[in-house]
Formats: structure tokens, C-alpha cells, sequence
């Protein structure tokens, strides 16, 4: 259908461009807060999820929170397993959320290690940011679970809820404090999501 005709000398107004409707989402970290860290899992039958997490996922999904894992997979760099592995652990992640009905939104992982300086991993955040841009996240109104300081450190940076959970089987530098201390200090994953959930 064409255009109406406007006035000589009247501008017509542009129609506004399409914008995607932003979404809030929680970044969720997966080794010593989704599953039982084994150091560095590289088998997809390593995966043994923690007590509780599908009851946290679905409260989060019920509340309208997209699910973003972004975790630091060092073990690439090390030689100790590679992309394709991490990609198959991710699968079977999936596999055993679809038994309760639920999935991960998208998956994103670091596979630098700690000397090669790069800004994916976290506390950087390119890849939350990437996130944000693939998904149309709007990051002051999510949040993020995770199980070490630097969870937290890169959510402060970014604006983000930040909650701390306290499952893991090795525990380092937890008691950090001052500017990246958590907004949430939780004993399991899902009492992090029921106080995510209580904000609104």
C-alpha cells in the first residue's frame, strides 16, 4: 500500500523503528552452583546437578528470568578437555533440565586461562554483554547466581543483583567483602532464586 501524500513543505514523520522488547534475565554460573564442581569436568556423565537447583530454575523461569549460564572453562587452554566436550556437557545439562520441563536459555563460556589476559573471562564481562546484545537483556533489572567472588565482582561491574551461594565443595575466599560483596548471601542455589524471586 502506498505511502499517503504529505504536504508540500511538510516532513513527514518517520515511523519509528522496531526495537526488541528487553527481557531481564539471571547469569547463572555452572560449576559449584548449578552442579557438584568437580574441578575440571570434562565428561557429560560427570554432571550431578545440586539439591534443588530445578526448583530454583523454574521459580526464576515462572517469574519471567531468562536463564544465561556464563562460566570460565580454563580447561580449554590447559589441554584438559576441549570446546566439543564442554558443548556435550552442555547437552547433557539440557537433557536432564528437559526431565523437569526446563532449559537454559544459552549457554557462554571462557576457554582462556588465567595468564592469557583475555576479557571474556570472568570478572570480565564481554561475554555478559554479548548476552545482553544476542538476547536483549536488560541488565540493571536481572541478576546473577554464582559461587566465587569473581561472580560477584562481575556482576557489581555490570549493575547486576548479585547472590552468592554457599554449596560448593571447595570454598576460597568467600568472605570476600567490601565493594564485591553480595547483595544475597544464600546457603543453596534455590535459596538464592526464592530471594531473587521475593524482589519482584
Amino acid at each position: 500500500m502506498p505511502a499517503p501524500p504529505h504536504r508540500k513543505g511538510v516532513r513527514p514523520i518517520p515511523m519509528a523503528a522496531a526495537r526488541p522488547l528487553l527481557r531481564r534475565a539471571v547469569f547463572l554460573d555452572r560449576d559449584g552452583t548449578l552442579n557438584v564442581d568437580l574441578k575440571y569436568i570434562s565428561e557429560p556423565g560427570q554432571i550431578e546437578l545440586y539439591k534443588g537447583v530445578a526448583q530454583g530454575l523454574r521459580l526464576l523461569a515462572s517469574h519471567g528470568f531468562l536463564l544465561v549460564v556464563v562460566s570460565n572453562q580454563s580447561g580449554i587452554s590447559r589441554g584438559y578437555y576441549t570446546r566439543e566436550a564442554v558443548e556435550s556437557i552442555h547437552k547433557r545439562l539440557q537433557e536432564v533440565l528437559a526431565k523437569e520441563g526446563l532449559k537454559i536459555d544459552r549457554f557462554y563460556y571462557c576457554p582462556h586461562a588465567p595468564s592469557d589476559g583475555c576479557s571474556c573471562r570472568k570478572p570480565g564481562i564481554e561475554l555478559f554483554n554479548r548476552a545482553a546484545q544476542d538476547l536483549s537483556i536488560h541488565l540493571p533489572s536481572s541478576a546473577i547466581i554464582g559461587d566465587k567472588p569473581l561472580d560477584i565482582e562481575a556482576g557489581r561491574k555490570l549493575g547486576l543483583l548479585t547472590a552468592l551461594v554457599r554449596n560448593q565443595a571447595f570454598r576460597v575466599d568467600l568472605d570476600v567483602a567490601g565493594e564485591y560483596s553480595a547483595d544475597i548471601d544464600a546457603p543453596s542455589f534455590l535459596a538464592a532464586c526464592e530471594s531473587i524471586s521475593a524482589r519482584g
